[in-house]
């Protein structure tokens, strides 16, 4: 999904900051998960979202 953008440009998909509200949303939308079980893996493991998709136990 190379065209996937919010307001500051093009959304990094390897890192995820919970300050950039249209990638939160997708994440969550991808994962099935909220938003604050969003926020508590990113506390836990970082920001990369091949951590973040494996505290979830997803599939990035």
């Amino acid at each position: 999904m190379a065209g996937l953008k919010d307001k500051r440009g093009f959304i990094d998909k390897d890192r995820l900051d919970l300050s950039e509200r249209k990638a939160v949303e997708y994440w969550m939308k991808r994962w099935g998960v909220t938003r604050e079980q969003l926020t508590a893996a990113h506390r836990k493991v970082g920001r990369l979202t091949k951590d973040i998709a494996a505290e979830l136990g997803k599939k990035r």
